[in-house]
């Protein structure tokens, strides 16, 4: 006897109740999420809510002085300032469980299922910070004349995006350096996120193998591929994307983990009885928030493929 289905409903037990089910799922390949990586997240902690919001004190600038023996000396009063990061962004997923079509797998759908919306989540966070944080970058580390000192290096623009190959790529990276160099960012902790043809770029350079190191100790399924010049490089396929005279782009950001804060948090994740159905409805929510702390630790690039 076959059983039935509301029209436009696909039955997932077949077209027979006795029909049986392989316990074996096909193997789900999800893009990497690097975010995390990449941003700090000191205040993840504090959040419970959609809609909360985070109050982060910055250290105060300090002024040092020239001293002359006997001279009566200056005491600031230091004022630190503060910096509010909104926890305003929320994504969810929801999805019913037949209770008969349930019963005729092994297959323990909830978890499943869960798990999946939980991979898709991270890829959609991912895929809106990167979106909107690129533009936030320092005057002095994007553009065609970036560099606070140097103010010469092209690190491309909207308009006229820089032409990478495998020949450039490394140029390019050591150029990232020198101008986080020249807003005295700390050597440690940086990073570059690229798309995979540009990662293969630097596979494929001079320096092939050679230029990447410590991919011994990657994190899980954060994109991690090695270091070149004091960056991690993290591959992603979910950076920002424009099309300028029919040429394919990409908005590639780059800087140091304090430059971006970060916080999330799965505030929801139920299950109930469907009112309407015999079954069980599952749902998540997971809310977000992060924001540019320190615009100068952080770079914007406007690249395309040579």
């Amino acid at each position: 006897m076959a059983y039935p289905v509301v029209d436009g409903r696909p039955s997932m037990s077949g077209g027979y109740i006795p029909t049986i089910w392989s316990g074996k799922l096909i193997e789900k390949f999800y893009p990497a999420s690097t975010i995390a990586a990449i941003a700090n997240t000191d205040y993840e902690g504090e959040i419970s809510a959609h809609g909360d919001k985070v109050i982060i004190r910055t250290v105060p600038d300090i002024e040092v002085r020239d001293y002359k023996a006997g001279q009566d000396l200056v005491y600031d009063n230091p004022q630190g300032g503060k910096v509010e990061l909104l926890i305003d962004k929320g994504a969810y997923f929801g999805f019913h469980i037949d209770d008969v079509e349930s019963r005729q797998s092994d297959l323990n759908y909830m978890n499943n299922w869960s798990e999946d919306a939980s991979e898709q989540m991270k890829s959609k966070v991912d895929k809106r910070v990167f979106a909107d944080i690129y533009a936030d970058a320092d005057a002095h580390n994007a553009g065609a004349t970036a560099g606070k000192d140097s103010q010469d290096i092209n690190l491309g623009t909207a308009a006229a995006p820089l032409v990478v190959t495998k020949d450039s790529i490394v140029d390019l990276l050591v150029d990232m350096g020198t101008v986080l160099d020249e807003q005295n960012v700390p050597e440690s902790n940086r990073y570059v996120v690229l798309p995979p043809r540009y990662t293969a770029l630097i596979k494929k350079s001079e320096l092939k193998d050679a230029s990447l190191t410590g991919d011994g100790t990657s994190m899980l399924r954060n994109g991690r591929i090695g270091m070149v010049d004091r960056f991690t490089i993290y591959q992603s396929n979910l950076m920002s994307r424009f099309t300028v005279q029919k040429k394919k782009a990409v908005n590639v950001v780059f800087g140091h983990k304090s430059a971006l804060t970060f916080a999330t948090q799965i505030t929801k994740n139920e299950t109930l009885r469907n009112p309407n159905q015999f079954g069980d409805l599952v749902r998540g929510l997971q809310v977000y928030g992060f924001k540019l702390i320190k615009k100068d630790a952080f770079g914007h690039a406007a690249l395309t493929l040579g």
